[in-house]
């Protein structure tokens, strides 16, 4: 098998093995990260009725301006502060991390630490 192919299945593992504990609530929805190569996307979202509550990715018209030229640990900052301010402003304060298999570390823990410096507690 490639070596991409046996990356992506052991994410996948990685991924399925959290979302056994992790699920989130209407009064403490759960934050999901998915990184690409080139982007970074983040949800808010409540598990219980299945709906996303507020999302923020690179790849949205207000935030593609504000990252133009950064680097992808910046572009991840500039979107943890913003889906947190979305967050906040939907009435969101607590929050459950789902880290989508990703190690803790680089884009997804600027994210991380981004969002809780923008007011949301995980």
């Amino acid at each position: 098998m490639r070596v991409e192919k046996n990356r992506r299945k052991a994410r996948d593992r990685r991924h399925v093995h959290v979302r056994k504990y992790v699920s989130g609530t209407s009064e403490r929805p759960r934050l999901n990260v998915f990184r690409s190569l080139n982007h970074i996307y983040a949800q808010v979202i409540d598990d219980s009725i299945g709906k996303t509550l507020v999302s923020a990715s690179t790849i949205d018209h207000e935030i593609r301006a504000q990252v133009a030229g950064l680097k992808k640990t910046e572009q991840a900052k500039v979107v943890g502060r913003i889906l947190a301010e979305r967050a906040l402003a939907q009435g969101v304060t607590m929050v459950v991390f789902d880290r989508g298999g990703y190690k803790y570390h680089g884009r997804v823990k600027a994210l991380a630490e981004a969002a809780r410096e923008a007011g949301l507690n995980f």
